[in-house]
């Protein structure tokens, strides 16, 4: 296999690990102002996540790092046709951190009111942002012949790409109740659970629109394939949440999201940024590479430090595998508004 088909892989599969682990905690942010009633059951939400979302964020950092490396001129193209988004889910990534490590320096009902303010919108915006910017990427966009992108902003707010916010909206939070009915114990738990189903249901719906739309204008017969079973993963995931079975329900909307996003990868090979302009002017494998020699050692470098990585993280999930309630709260008298 050509390097550049291992980095494009290689990519993909960051992508897929960003999407699977960080759309939950996304949901969870964005799931902070529906399913907790009080401060207690705001901070069990907080703690489900509390020591795995900077973890998940890794992923993102690795998956620009190796775009930068392995395919210089996509990242470009990327990065300075995408601009305004990319900033606009940086600043939210940057507000949501800040939020999680300081909404409990102050026992005030004000001060933690805003911050959990920051993490839901700072969750919410790259929601609707990733599914917009992938959207976009694999439908393809206008790349005149020195690997420019041509567009603006509202060539990007397209019909396909705003429909793709909407489904990356609806399965994160999909997939963060999910999350929190598998993590938690009491009533919260109950609501999660039951939010579940019913915006699993939405999120079929969009889902399954959106992928058969997709494969229509750009897919393959391999692409088609996994855009099934993704769709059937997600179907049974919202039937196993409406039935109870948790476990089953946050692996179906693990399987969907990490399916769906590879099918979208399998659909795009060997583009890595299609022009719209003219097909001659599509960034591919090949012609958005780095050197062969940057390639080579980039995969020694990933053999080695990559397996350490999952296995650290794999711990850190396992280590905190077990559920949290609000009896594991202590009380702490908050400061009126």
């Amino acid at each position: 296999m050509e390097l550049t088909t291992v980095w494009f892989v290689a990519i993909a599969f960051f992508w897929v690990g960003y999407f699977a682990l960080e759309g939950f905690d996304f949901g969870v942010g964005m799931l902070l102002p529906v399913l907790a009633k009080d401060d207690t059951e705001r901070r069990v939400m907080i703690n489900t996540i509390g020591p795995v979302w900077d973890g998940n964020e890794v992923w993102l950092l690795v998956a620009g790092g190796a775009t930068f490396a392995a395919f210089p001129h996509w990242y470009a193209t990327l990065f300075s046709g995408f601009y305004l988004p990319l900033l606009l889910i940086l600043v939210a990534l940057i507000a949501r951190g800040v939020a999680f490590e300081y909404r409990h320096k102050r026992h005030d009902a004000q001060w933690q009111s805003r911050w959990d303010t920051a993490i839901t919108f700072g969750s919410l915006v790259p929601a609707v942002l990733w599914g917009i910017a992938f959207a976009n990427l694999v439908a393809g966009v206008p790349i005149d012949a020195d690997k420019e992108f041509t567009g603006g902003l509202l060539t990007l707010l397209n019909p396909f790409g705003l429909l793709g916010g909407l489904v990356t909206l609806s399965l994160f939070v999909t997939h963060g109740a999910t999350f929190i009915a598998l993590k938690t114990a009491g009533d919260i738990r109950v609501r999660a659970r039951d939010l579940a189903w019913r915006s699993g249901l939405v999120a079929i719906v969009l889902t399954v629109f959106f992928l058969t739309w997709l494969q229509a204008r750009t897919g393959s017969p391999a692409s088609a394939a996994v855009f099934a079973v993704a769709a059937l993963l997600l179907v049974v995931g919202v039937r196993s949440a409406y039935v109870g079975r948790e476990g089953v329900s946050f692996a179906g909307t693990f399987g969907a999201i990490a399916l769906a996003v590879t099918g979208m990868f399998v659909a795009l090979f060997p583009d890595v940024m299609p022009s719209t302009t003219d097909v001659a002017f599509s960034l591919t494998t090949t012609n958005a590479a780095a050197t062969d020699y940057s390639l080579t050692i980039m995969t020694w470098a990933a053999a080695i430090f990559t397996p350490l990585v999952l296995g650290y993280q794999a711990w850190t999930y396992w280590v905190f595998r077990q559920r949290i309630g609000t009896h594991h709260i202590p009380t702490v008298e908050l400061a009126a508004k």
